[in-house]
Parts: structure tokens; sequence; C-alpha cells
């Protein structure tokens, strides 16, 4: 897995450079700073904490200083150079931004007076809650195979629940995109990302509860782990729900503005 995501760093320098260049931006090197360690960074903290922990406790479950090294000169040779490359390759590739419709310079003015039911923090709950709720009964059975003594085997079911929650997270963030557009509010690149990604939040929550109530982990030690590597995982969640939030609501966006005649 780790020589995976390290391999596919192309991949994530090419894309966040080509769309931060069709968005305008001009700081491109901290934007490919940026790429390279918005989550191994996080990871990285995260491992060497529980992993500290582990050492100190002298459990089997560290991983020896030489693997640690091993892993870190994966990162550093393979990982950030491959997010350079596909950066510089992302932003020379990139296009102009093709705008649907005629665009102003001047920005328009955002109505301040809007229900609480339209604040960003209540439709990031709406997000968040509804592909959680698709993905609740097939996540309980997840959290026991990992954390617990069960075995997993309904492989087929999670695949159908994982892109359930794919298609529920694209479609309820561009419902809820459009409602804010409604609303003459064309910020909406960062709230469809956080909005998309706010189903991190409700995993990690969850984890609170099945750790308190489902499970018998107790002790300084287990509760590193779980918690750490828990925050991981829902943060991994988070950007990916969110890149899909982002991506489903800029081709929505992009197409009813093609069609819809503006003045």
């Amino acid at each position: 897995m780790i020589v995976l995501y390290a391999l596919t760093s192309f991949i994530g320098g090419f894309t966040s450079a080509r769309l931060y260049r069709q968005f305008g931006g001009l700081a491109w090197v901290w934007n490919t700073v940026m790429t390279a360690i918005i989550f191994p960074g996080p990871l990285g903290c995260i491992f060497m904490w529980v992993n500290t922990v582990a050492w100190s406790r002298s459990s089997t479950a560290a991983l020896p200083w030489h693997t640690v090294m091993i892993i870190a000169s994966l990162y550093m040779l393979v990982s950030f150079p491959l997010t350079i490359i596909g950066a510089i390759a992302g932003r020379n590739l990139a296009t102009d931004f093709d705008a649907p419709c005629r665009t102003k310079k001047v920005l328009r003015q955002v109505p301040t007076d809007i229900p609480w039911y339209r604040q960003p923090m209540a439709q990031m709950f709406m997000a968040g809650f509804l592909p959680f709720s698709a993905i609740y009964i097939e996540l309980h059975y997840i959290f026991a195979s990992v954390w617990g003594h069960k075995i997993y085997t309904l492989f087929g079911i999670l695949f159908i629940a994982f892109i359930m929650l794919f298609i529920v997270t694209s479609f309820i963030t561009v419902a809820l995109i459009y409602f804010q557009l409604a609303r003459e509010d064309h910020r909406w690149w960062w709230r469809s990302f956080f909005s998309g990604g706010s189903t991190g939040f409700f995993i990690y929550a969850y984890s609170f509860f099945y750790f308190f109530q489902r499970s018998s982990m107790d002790g300084w030690l287990q509760s590193s782990f779980y918690f750490g590597y828990m925050a991981i995982i829902s943060y991994a969640f988070f950007l990916m729900l969110g890149f899909v939030g982002f991506i489903s609501s800029m081709v929505f966006v992009k197409h009813i503005y093609s069609v819809v005649k503006c003045d």
C-alpha cells in the first residue's frame, strides 16, 4: 500500500497543479509542497506518536527504526520527487480555464441575511450525515473486522457501499451548491470541498461510539493506536470525499452556466 501510494504521487501532483493553474493560482511552488505533505505530514506525525508509545511499552507492534527509515526514504526519494515531476507536467500542460459564460471582474455582493439552515456549518452537517447514513451498517462490520476478531468476507457488498458513498456524496454536494448559487452566493469551491469531506468527521465521531460501546479495548497503548489511526483514516476520507464533492460541483457549475443565459 505504501509503495502504491508513492508510485501514484505523480497523479496527485499533476492533478493539483493543473487545477491550480486553471484557477489562476500563482504560488505554484507552495501548492506543490502542500500537495506533497497534505496527507503524508499528518500521517507521519500520528505514526511517530503511536510508534513511540509502542516503543515505550516494549510492544511488538512497534516498527523497528530501520523499517521507519526505509519508509521515510521511500517518501523522500520516490513520492516527493514524483509529486514535483507531476506538478511540473500538470502546470505546463494545463490550459486556461474555459468559462462556460461571460464573467465579470467585479465580484458580486453576497447576501448576509440567510437562515440558519443555509449556514456553512448546517450544510456541512447535512452533506456529511446523508453519505454516512448510507454506509453506517457496513461500517460496523468493517470496524469489527479491523479492530475486533471477526473476519470480513462480504467484499462485494463493501464495493457497492463504496460506490454508493461516492454517488451520495456527489449528489448531496451538488444539491447544496445549487441552493447556494440560487441565493446569489458564488463562493462554491471551498464549500463544496468541505461539504463533501464532512463525512470524515462523522466516521471519526462513530469511532468514539464504537470504542466505548462496542469494543473491549482499554489502556493507553490501545487507545493511542485506535484513535491515532482512526484519525488518519477519517482524514483520508475527508480528503477523498472532499475531492469528489469539488469535482462534482465543478462539473455541475460549468454545465448549468453553459445552458443558462447569463446577463
